[in-house]
């Protein structure tokens, strides 16, 4: 334990370095300076951003010139569909047997009536000679019973006469009477058995001919279903048997058909002009017409189908190709179905008195003098101006100058 005076000693030893205090402040100039600094330092990297964002290419938005039509103006539907021919056919034959003979292949035209192919026939020609041996022999028939009725009738007229002068009696008269009657009938029967015998080779005629297999109509042949060798059995499904031995049809019949919208159906009428694009052949626009509309709706697609003929038929339309057709509100001259340059409107403005466009080339514009032409919907038809496929700036801002630095503007 401490006593008081020694408690007292010791806390008047105590002291606050007030000096020491004073010296750890910073000194004035200092806290004038740095704040200084700091501010001219946020203001150069205000003024660099700012200078970054002024010296900075303008974004702008581009378009492609392009090749359009100008009836895309009258479109006022548009429906997908395929080329398929009204008049097609499976050929097969009535007859069964072995098919001998194929004539023609895929791609081949034929005729009218022209032989094709050919099945196996020695059995149907056997019975076709020999219903042609028993015509023969029923026609030797009638000329021995017109032979013999012939005898009976003058037989006839002698005993007639003699009954006349009583030289013969009645007795001998009847019987020659029967015996004219006879023949009579007999030859009746010949000619029935001639023309029997005529019927059956007409039906073994037919026979023979079922085994000719003929074209039904003018057409091309579009798929080959059996090959010489294979049995035909056109109402049979047995094994390793075929049934059809050629599909073709009739080219001048093609058609489109397409699925229109029940929405739609009010757009669509017979008789109206239309424009068949297939995808097979890019580059044409074939004209068309409504045929017909079939007047029944698919449940399930809520579409009805509508028929579109070809008005110029060619060579490079084939069954089954995968057509657009746009539904037109007029008929279009030749000159309508060409493809001509076009760029969006908005690309297109006024600089001098002048139409030009700023084509992006090489990160710059350039401003190109353009000429145009139709309009076709958002579209105008450059009768001078970029080549296709060349890209132009679509609302160019007024400051834009010919050569300046340009950012495509990210879609």
């Amino acid at each position: 334990m401490f006593d008081d005076q020694s408690r007292d000693t010791d806390l008047s030893k105590l002291r606050i370095a007030r000096g020491m205090q004073q010296r750890t402040r910073p000194p004035r100039w200092r806290r004038m300076v740095v704040p200084a600094l700091i501010a001219a330092a946020l203001a150069v990297v205000a003024l660099a951003g700012y200078r970054m964002t002024i010296g900075a290419p303008p974004e702008v938005e581009t378009t492609a010139v392009t090749l359009a039509y100008p009836y895309q103006a009258d479109t006022v539907l548009n429906a997908t569909g395929y080329v398929v021919a009204q008049r097609k056919a499976s050929v097969a034959s009535k007859a069964t047997g072995r098919l001998v003979w194929l004539g023609v292949a895929e791609g081949s035209r034929v005729r009218k009536d022209e032989v094709i192919a050919r099945l196996e026939s020695q059995d149907v020609e056997a019975a076709r000679a020999q219903a042609a041996a028993n015509v023969t022999v029923a026609r030797a028939n009638v000329q021995q019973a017109r032979a013999e009725a012939e005898d009976a009738r003058r037989q006839l007229g002698r005993t007639k006469e003699l009954l006349e002068q009583n030289f013969v009696s009645q007795a001998a008269y009847d019987a020659a009477l029967a015996r004219n009657d006879k023949a009579v009938a007999a030859v009746n029967s010949a000619r029935a058995a001639e023309a029997a015998a005529g019927a059956s080779l007409r039906a073994a005629a037919v026979a023979v001919e079922q085994t000719v297999i003929r074209a039904p109509f003018e057409g091309v042949v579009l798929t080959k279903n059996a090959n010489v060798g294979d049995t035909i059995t056109p109402f049979s499904q047995a094994l390793d048997t075929k049934g059809a031995v050629l599909t073709m049809a009739d080219m001048s019949t093609l058609e489109v058909e397409a699925d229109v919208s029940e929405s739609n159906l009010q757009k669509v009428k017979v008789g109206q002009s239309c424009i068949i694009e297939l995808d097979a052949v890019p580059d044409v626009r074939f004209q068309g017409s409504v045929n017909r509309v079939v007047p029944t709706v698919d449940r399930a697609k809520a579409t009805v189908m509508t028929k579109i003929s070809f008005r110029d038929p060619d060579p490079r339309i084939l069954p089954d190709m995968s057509a657009r057709v746009a539904f037109l509100t007029r008929s279009l001259t030749p000159d309508e179905r060409t493809a001509r340059l076009a760029v969006r409107a908005a690309a297109v403005v006024r600089s001098d008195a002048n139409q030009v466009v700023y084509a992006v080339r090489d990160g710059k514009v350039a401003r190109v003098p353009v000429q145009t032409g139709r309009s076709m919907g958002d579209m105008v038809e450059l009768v001078r101006g970029p080549a296709a496929g060349e890209k132009v700036v679509v609302n160019p801002p007024p400051n834009l100058r010919d050569g300046a630095p340009v950012r495509l503007a990210k879609k």
